[in-house]
C-alpha cells in the first residue's frame, strides 16, 4: 500500500524504472480526465439507485422470513443461494436474463403485458439500471443480517406495546425500526463500500459500454493499470477511491448519531 502511494507520483508501465512527475497525475485526473468524472458519475448513480433499494428490498425479505411458518427455511435458503453463486457464473446468467432477442425479462413483458422489452445491455439507456435491477439479486446478504437482528430483538417489547394498546404500525415503528437501526446502519456502510467496488458485472458483460454508460470507477482503474500498463496512474486513481470511499465511510458515522439507537427501549 506505500509503494502504491509512492506510484502515484511517478510515470510508472511495469517495463522501465519509473518517472518521477510530481503531482501531474493527480492534476490531470481532477483536470483533464473526462473518463475519471465519467466512471465516478456511473458509479456514484449506481450507489444512489441501488443501496436504498437493496436496503428497504432486503428488509421487507427479512420480515417475511421472520414468520413462523411451515417451510420458511426453506425460502429462506431460497433467497439466500445467489448471494453464494460466482460473480462470473451469475454475470452470465444475467446476461441470459437481459437479453433483448430471447432473455426471460423482455419474454415476461411481452407475453403477460404484450410490450416490447429494451434492449438493456445494448442500450445506452438502459444498461445501467439493468445493473442495477441486477444487484438486486444479491438482497439475500443484507436479508440474512436483518433477519439476525429481528430474531434478537426482546418479544417482552412487542408484550409490553401489547399491553399499552399498541398495533401492528406502533409495533413496527417504535420498536422494530429502533432497534434494527444499528443492523440497517451496518448494511448502508457495507452498501456504500460494496457499491465503489463493483467490477465482475460490468467486465463481463458490458465491457463499460453502450458509450460508457456503465463504465464503473473499478473498471476504470483496472483498464488504467493492467490494460494500458499506466501503473503511476492508475495508483493515483486507487487512492483517491480509497478517500472517497473512506469520508463516506466517516459521513454515514457522524450522521449514524442522529438515527442508530444504542440504548435499551
Amino acid at each position: 500500500m506505500l509503494y502504491s502511494v509512492a506510484l502515484g507520483f511517478f510515470d510508472y508501465d511495469f517495463f522501465t524504472p519509473p518517472k518521477w512527475v510530481g503531482v501531474a497525475n493527480y492534476v490531470n485526473l481532477f483536470a483533464k480526465d473526462e473518463l475519471f468524472w465519467q466512471s465516478l458519475k456511473v458509479t456514484t448513480i449506481y450507489s444512489v439507485v441501488s443501496i436504498p433499494l437493496r436496503l428497504v428490498l432486503g428488509f421487507l425479505i427479512a420480515l417475511l422470513m421472520n414468520q413462523d411458518v411451515p417451510g420458511i427455511y426453506v425460502f429462506r435458503s431460497l433467497f439466500y443461494v445467489p448471494t453464494i453463486l460466482p460473480s462470473v457464473a451469475t454475470s452470465f446468467l444475467w446476461m441470459w436474463i437481459l437479453n433483448p432477442q430471447y432473455g426471460l425479462i423482455n419474454y415476461a413483458l411481452e407475453a403477460i403485458l404484450g410490450i416490447q422489452g429494451p434492449g438493456w445491455l445494448a442500450s445506452e439507456a438502459w444498461a445501467l439500471p439493468a445493473l442495477i435491477i441486477m444487484s438486486l439479486w444479491g438482497v439475500g446478504g443484507p436479508m440474512v443480517i436483518y433477519l439476525a437482528g429481528l430474531q434478537g430483538i426482546p418479544r417482552h417489547l412487542y408484550e409490553a406495546c401489547d399491553l399499552d394498546g399498541g398495533n401492528a404500525v406502533a409495533k413496527f415503528w417504535f420498536i422494530t425500526i429502533p432497534m434494527m437501526s444499528p443492523i440497517i446502519f451496518f448494511n448502508l456502510v457495507m452498501g456504500v463500500i460494496n457499491s465503489f467496488q463493483v467490477f465482475t458485472s460490468s467486465y463481463l458483460m458490458t465491457q463499460g459500454g453502450p458509450n460508457y454508460a456503465t463504465y464503473f470507477y473499478m473498471l476504470y482503474l483496472y483498464d488504467t493499470s493492467f490494460r494500458y500498463f499506466r501503473m503511476g496512474y492508475g495508483s493515483a486513481l486507487a487512492w483517491v477511491l480509497f478517500f472517497i470511499i473512506m469520508s463516506l465511510t466517516l459521513l454515514n458515522f457522524i450522521g449514524s448519531k442522529r438515527w442508530v439507537y444504542t440504548g435499551n427501549l
